[in-house]
């Protein structure tokens, strides 16, 4: 018999888990604008590299389609390979013995439908198609295609005026961009091939926590155009398209329906998050950029939309998603029960609630949900728990929200689909769930089932439901703007389509509810493509030079993360939650930039794309 070791009979395999890390940072790097042709190939490749060989599909035919593949890679590929592929990856697919040859067919076929026109081009123009191309990744990633790699050195120098500058060649919420973006930017570093991600959201908090954005000078405005922009809508899209327009020269009027500017990121985001003193630094920055004008509590109805578009050359139409979904469960109209968006309104308005002593539910899953919930605990409920009919891992909030929800004495209650709410009096008193049971893959997620269990009651003095943000599209569309399940319809340029020629829209109106950077990201858009319809072309300059790339550091070294005060300390009241780098931390958080904007492909271009 034959003896037995404690050693794996593959040999070598012990070593391969590093060398597994290794190919996994190469596959999260991978940089913006690679070409999709080559991507495919190389996944096929890793398919065929890890064949047992038994089965014929996938050792034979991963083989042939990789051959097919480098052809058509090549601008070699004959009329007809695309066909051919697909034919091959859908009988390896079909009858291939086991996941190994499935999966690498099953991805080409996803990817021949999700890149069918680049590999078109490769087959029929012989080229890759316009704007395929390798691009600095954080800029890219970025809504906004801020020039990240500038303001890092800046930051890292101790400019913090120039950081904050160049952030606002692209970006006019430098501070409100440093407490709540979700920092896209960080997603395909390349410094992930060395370590991890550089902290781009720490080292900007840094620079906006050594100098108020108020204290920095905005560029000076060009020369007066005598045109009239309107910009329906305070928060951060229309606040964007307003300072840009205005730096252009161009009169702008702003018609906020609230008391105070700032949107969502006033009238959403608790204070803990983003203290409502840091964003009047930036909106301060904003009204002193130009020929800036607001109308407070200025609700623009049907007719008043269409005076706009007759008095102004151009109108911004950034109206934001301020109204909060509700669910069909009975009881949900009773008191105690209210939406997130209205809790969030309140607090913006410094109307806190008193939960003293009460127990609070709220539903959802998302960051407005976290808002909530922690939202409750510094207004002192007793009990805080969150209902969600999903997995904690399915969640749609940020990660570092949950961890702090939970930190906080939050208790998450996975897979709990509400059922309806038990009403007494008048007033809530509990909400009723049904366990459910996770189920396959729908679009995207692992889809919640019904369970065969019985109904789960959850005591509630108040229900806080957070499921969503509404669209008011109604007025816009009879002023003749189109809109497509209340979103409004827009083009590439952001001209809205309708019959107002000359409006334009963006922002979670737009898109639906998402990010402060996404809205930014098409404020900023929005003011590029007014000036152009209004017969312009200027170039705006931050008036800060990109600073020298030194040489790379490409020793292995941890990120410095930003951390919170202590659960105990923080969850007793609405002060920032987030400590300040120090600035050891920064610098050298800083210095592990790799400066792509100027080594690898972003030297190609002078150190960036430029978008604006």
């Amino acid at each position: 018999m034959a003896k037995l070791s404690v050693e794996p009979r593959a040999k070598d395999d012990g070593k391969f888990g590093s060398f597994v890390e290794e190919y996994e940072r190469r596959i999260k790097a991978t940089p913006p604008g690679m070409c999709a042709v080559a991507f495919q190939l190389d996944l096929l490749r890793a398919g065929g590299c890890q064949t047992c060989g038994k089965c014929v599909p996938c050792r034979e035919g991963i083989g042939r389609i990789e051959e097919l593949l480098e052809e058509v890679l090549a601008f070699q590929a004959e009329p007809g390979a695309l066909d051919e592929i697909r034919a091959q990856a859908n009988v390896v697919r079909d009858t291939a013995d086991c996941a190994i040859g499935w999966h690498a067919a099953e991805v080409l076929l996803g990817g021949l439908d999700a890149f069918k026109a680049e590999f078109e081009s490769h087959v029929n123009q012989g080229q890759c198609r316009e704007g395929v191309a390798q691009t600095v990744p954080c800029e890219t990633l970025c809504p906004a295609h801020v020039n990240v790699p500038a303001y890092v050195a800046l930051a890292g120098a101790g400019d913090y005026a120039g950081a904050i500058g160049m952030i606002r060649k692209d970006n006019p919420f430098p501070t409100a961009c440093a407490y709540v973006c979700e920092h896209p930017c960080e997603n395909r570093c390349r410094r992930t091939l060395i370590d991890a991600p550089v902290n781009i959201r720490g080292i900007k908090k840094f620079a906006v926590d050594q100098l108020a954005a108020d204290k920095v000078a905005t560029p000076a405005p060009a020369a007066a155009t005598g045109k009239k922009v309107a910009i329906v809508g305070g928060g951060p899209s229309g606040l964007t398209c307003a300072y840009f327009c205005a730096l252009m020269g161009h009169e702008v009027h702003v018609f906020e329906m609230r008391k105070q500017l700032g949107g969502m990121m006033r009238y959403g985001i608790p204070a803990y998050r983003f203290p409502r003193e840091r964003l009047d630094e930036d909106v301060r920055a904003i009204m002193g950029a130009g020929n800036i004008s607001v109308h407070f509590e200025s609700r623009i109805d049907a007719e008043g939309m269409k005076r706009l578009s007759v008095e102004y050359d151009a109108v911004y139409v950034a109206i934001g998603a301020q109204g909060g979904k509700t669910l069909k469960l009975e009881g949900a109209d009773v008191q105690g029960v209210m939406s997130a968006v209205e809790l969030l309104t309140k607090i913006g308005d410094n109307e806190c609630p008193d939960f003293t002593g009460k127990n609070v539910v709220v539903i959802g899953g998302g960051n407005v949900a976290m808002d909530c919930a922690r939202t409750s605990v510094r207004a002192g409920a007793a009990s805080v728990t969150v209902a969600y009919r999903r997995r904690l891992e399915d969640m749609t909030a940020l990660r570092a929200e949950i961890d702090s929800a939970m930190q906080e004495g939050v208790e998450m209650m996975t897979l709990q689909a509400p059922d309806h709410i038990e009403v007494e009096d008048g007033h809530v008193t509990a909400l009723y769930t049904q366990p459910q049971f996770i189920g396959p893959v729908k679009r995207g997620r692992p889809a919640p089932q019904t369970a065969d269990k019985p109904l789960v009651r959850i005591v509630a003095d108040v229900v806080l439901i957070a499921v969503g943000q509404d669209i008011e599209s109604a007025p816009f569309e009879e002023a003749g703007m189109r809109a497509d399940r209340t979103y409004f319809e827009a083009d590439d340029g952001l001209k809205s389509i309708g019959e107002l020629p000359n409006v334009f829209v963006g922002g979670d109106c737009q898109v639906g509810p998402k990010t402060v950077i996404i809205a930014i990201g098409a404020g900023k858009v929005a003011a590029r493509n007014i000036d152009d319809f209004l017969g312009f072309d200027h170039k705006l300059d931050c008036g800060v030079a990109v600073p020298p790339a030194a040489a790379n550091w490409r020793t292995p070294c941890g990120r410095v993360n930003i951390v919170e005060r202590p659960a105990r300390e923080r969850k007793g009241d609405f002060d920032a939650v987030e400590v300040e780098m120090t600035a050891e931390e920064a610098f050298q958080e800083a210095r592990r930039c790799l400066r792509c904007d100027h080594y690898g492909c972003g030297v190609l271009d002078e150190g960036r794309v430029q978008y604006v």
